[in-house]
């Protein structure tokens, strides 16, 4: 299939998912009280269960993660949502980079699968380590957990990772919540939701032209 059709056809399925469960919710007269009640009935099983879910779709790649960013900040607000996404991305990462400097590929194979572990290769033979910057770019991409891999396998120290993992949670997580949050909930954050991932798709394009980020 062609690439640009590629493209559109996932932007069309990512409105899709959201725009269809915002539709059914307004057609049900559902809105942000109705939503914070549910929540608050959950109690601490709504942000465990999203933690259990984004940290699970991280360190299996195969799982998609974005929706359950967005579906973080619906449910749980935006800081609270937030707060979810990044402890989870920070573990999770950390567990791979730690299983990946540990056990090595055979380890990480079993995990990812042969179809996604030539990913995984690509990213650890990048010698990312000896840049801070691109580092922390890559690990801003969908393929974060890959790089977080990767950048394992290539025997990376952790002082060095540490902080390119932190800075790219900061800055790639929010816009994702706000969007869930912003369409569910909080509308005031919507303009900022999709000015963030507006100005994280020109970042992501310019990787991928100038470093060869792969296509998603």
């Amino acid at each position: 299939m062609d690439r640009r059709i590629s493209k559109i056809l996932g932007f069309v399925a990512l409105i899709t998912l959201i725009a269809v469960p915002v539709i059914v919710l307004k057609q049900l007269g559902i809105g942000k009280a109705e939503i914070q009640a549910f929540v608050e009935q959950l109690g601490i099983w709504a942000p465990m269960g999203l933690f259990v879910l984004r940290f699970t779709s991280v360190l299996v790649p195969a799982l998609p993660g974005t929706a359950y960013s967005i579906l973080a900040g619906g449910l749980l607000g935006f800081w609270k949502g937030l707060a979810v996404v990044c402890f989870s991305d920070f573990l999770s990462c950390s567990l791979c980079f730690w299983l990946a400097s540990r056990y090595g590929r055979q380890v990480i194979r079993k995990l990812v699968g042969d179809r996604f572990m030539g990913r995984v290769d690509n990213f650890s033979q990048r010698h990312l380590e000896g840049n801070f910057f691109l580092m922390t770019a890559f690990l801003m991409s969908s393929f974060f957990d890959f790089v977080a891999y990767g950048v394992g396998l290539a025997r990376t120290p952790w002082q060095k990772f540490m902080p390119a993992l932190v800075v790219s949670i900061a800055v790639s997580n929010p816009p994702f919540v706000a969007l869930g949050a912003g369409i569910l909930a909080e509308k005031k954050i919507l303009i900022f939701a999709l000015g963030g991932l507006f100005l994280l798709a020109l970042f992501l394009g310019w990787l991928r032209r100038d470093q060869g980020l792969p296509e998603a």
